[in-house]
């Protein structure tokens, strides 16, 4: 059975160094608290054509751009329903759709040999994989992930350690190791809000010089990438900075 979910929020980023990700913690006692998810490893499969049209147009910064994964939290196995992700960004404003879905319904969908059951999520995905050629996995996303949720307001924010890429082995059963995307230590913030920022969490980001950034995960590994300028340079890299998955 597929299970469908629509999105729509404001998200905004932030590096952290390694201070600054302690200190900021420290500073979210009495404000939030770790949600029910706690921490998770995720990884993301991202689907772009021969060419990298999708992330080299996100790089762009166009007001409107678009992309499609694959997500899985933890390991897939023949069991787990992973998450099939269609992601548009307008002016900020962030809508996400979303189907679960097995791990090789999803690869068979993608690779346009079966359709998804119908309906309105589903019928836009499937518009969107329909204007490309082909579509193929190209790189694949993994972080260790904390979230937290206000204790008294509906801001949600996450954490990201560890970020890390690699563009081989690109399925969510066989491992969580990559190679990093930031210096050791470092992390992702990002805040998930409807509206404007409280003031208590203005005053923290100020506080610790913590400012917004344009940062994508898969915008920066293709910049790594293509800089080596070798798929073998990468994998021999692997060998050198592979990171474990959070347990």
């Amino acid at each position: 059975m597929e299970a469908v979910t629509m999105m729509q929020r404001y998200e905004m980023k932030f590096i952290l160094t390694k201070d600054q990700l302690v200190a900021f913690k420290n500073a979210l006692n009495g404000h939030m608290e770790v949600d029910q998810y706690g921490k998770t490893s995720i990884a993301s499969i991202y689907y772009d054509t021969p060419d990298y049209y999708l992330v080299r147009t996100s790089l762009e910064k166009p007001v409107y751009k678009e992309k499609i994964r694959l997500r899985s939290y933890g390991l897939a196995n023949e069991d787990k329903h992973v998450y099939l992700e269609l992601k548009r960004k307008v002016s900020g404003l962030v809508y996400k759709r979303r189907i679960s879905l097995k791990e090789e319904t999803a690869t068979s969908f993608l690779n346009k040999k079966s359709n998804l059951k119908d309906n309105q999520i589903s019928r836009e995905i499937e518009y969107f994989r329909n204007q490309f050629n082909k579509l193929e996995p190209k790189i694949m996303i993994i972080y260790d992930r904390t979230s937290y949720a206000e204790t008294n307001g509906d801001i949600r924010l996450t954490i990201d350690e560890n970020p890390r890429y690699r563009t081989y082995d690109l399925n969510l059963h066989t491992s969580m190791e990559g190679n990093l995307l930031l210096p050791s230590g470092s992390a992702i913030l990002e805040i998930k809000v409807q509206q404007e920022l409280p003031l208590w969490l203005v005053n923290i980001l100020s506080t610790y010089k913590i400012y917004k950034n344009s940062f994508s995960k898969v915008g920066e590994a293709y910049k790594l990438i293509h800089a080596s300028g070798a798929y073998s340079q990468e994998r021999r890299l692997a060998h050198e900075l592979i990171i474990q998955p959070a347990r």
